[in-house]
């Protein structure tokens, strides 16, 4: 049965919400085998020390890309539809949220994709980290923080199509983009090379980058095989968690959707790694300062990705696969962001630390 006959039959939410669990399930269960996290191979990036984290990283971002443009140069997908380039956006949200979510990701060890894989080995830190993340991007992204977002946001424009595609601005194209991600494959594979042949490396590396892939391709098909208006988007975590959020809150929730499926689909393979790996083990805070550190980090996430458009995966991944200007601005401002944070926090001898 093709997917036009499942859409007829099952109807576009439950469809969305059954692909978002399944891609969702993917992504966590391979991010939590590989240990994926920005934030780590950010800090071992400016402390000039390339390891298995960076090697990690780099597999997950070069496979994303590879495969998602393969899938547009073939012509079996169409993204031109997405938000992330054909709406309007915002560079100065962009980066200014990139700066706060690379600061906030080094204060809460782990972004906001990391924090739910580590909430699903049973770390209480991380749960309480996320809870506050949810908390604030949704009040950045309509209570109380979303005059100052939408005021920092307002700063710097730019219009949606191809002033915000970084291919058509460079001219590139697909086959341009599908170069540009194999040349990092190599690096990303010379680096894993570098830093030991562990095999969960590898495979959770490029599983994580081939489930943003994954992502993309499943709404953009439903949404070409649907007579509703369907949402292109691909795999994040600062929105989903927002809406999760109102529907614990409020009731009625957000309409279902490919994020309904998505989070409850990363926790539940996240589960499934930590058991495989044996790596199931609760954890809490040691002390004050620590459970400041990571409150304050996770809030400077939740309002970093709001204001840039998406969190570490999702501008990171998602957008940086795609190559829309304003997610490979964000990306860089989390990157300079975080060795920004990890320099003043955790380089710096203790008497020239900034206060927590």
């Amino acid at each position: 049965m093709d997917l036009l006959a499942w859409v007829d039959r099952v109807g576009e939410a439950p469809l969305l919400a059954t692909g978002g669990a399944l891609v969702g399930l993917a992504f966590g269960f391979f991010a939590q085998r590989s240990s994926f996290c920005l934030r780590a191979a950010v800090i071992e990036f400016w402390r000039r020390e390339p390891g298995e984290r960076l090697a990690v990283w780099l597999l997950a971002f070069s496979a994303a890309v590879v495969a998602l443009q393969a899938l547009l140069l073939a012509g079996w997908v169409d993204l031109s539809g997405t938000r992330q380039l054909a709406a309007r956006g915002s560079l100065s949200g962009a980066l200014l949220g990139g700066l706060l979510f690379g600061a906030g990701m080094i204060m809460a060890r782990g972004c906001a994709s990391r924090l739910l894989v580590l909430s699903a080995a049973g770390n209480l830190r991380a749960l309480l980290s996320g809870l506050v993340f949810a908390v604030t991007a949704q009040s950045a992204l309509s209570g109380a923080l979303a005059p100052l977002r939408e005021q920092l946001g307002g700063w710097w424009t730019v219009d949606g199509g191809a002033p915000r595609d970084l291919l058509a601005i460079t001219h590139a194209g697909h086959a341009g983009g599908l170069a540009f991600g194999a040349l990092w494959l190599v690096a990303a594979l010379w680096y894993s090379i570098r830093s030991g042949r562990r095999l969960w490396k590898w495979l959770g590396g490029l599983g994580t980058g081939l489930s943003v892939a994954l992502a993309w391709s499943f709404t953009g098909t439903v949404a070409a095989s649907s007579f509703q208006v369907v949402p292109i988007q691909g795999i994040t975590f600062s929105g989903p968690s927002a809406e999760w959020l109102m529907r614990v809150l409020a009731r009625p929730g957000p309409p279902m959707g490919f994020d309904f499926g998505l989070l409850p689909g990363v926790f539940a393979g996240a589960f499934l790694g930590a058991l495989a790996g044996r790596e199931l083990k609760l954890e809490g805070f040691k002390d004050g300062y620590g459970m400041r550190r990571y409150i304050a980090g996770a809030m400077l996430m939740g309002f970093g990705a709001m204001l840039a458009g998406g969190c570490a995966v999702g501008a990171g991944l998602s957008g940086g696969s795609l190559f829309s200007l304003t997610a490979w601005l964000a990306l860089c401002g989390m990157w300079l962001g975080g060795g920004i944070a990890d320099r003043l926090l955790d380089r710096l001898p203790v008497q020239h630390r900034v206060a927590p």
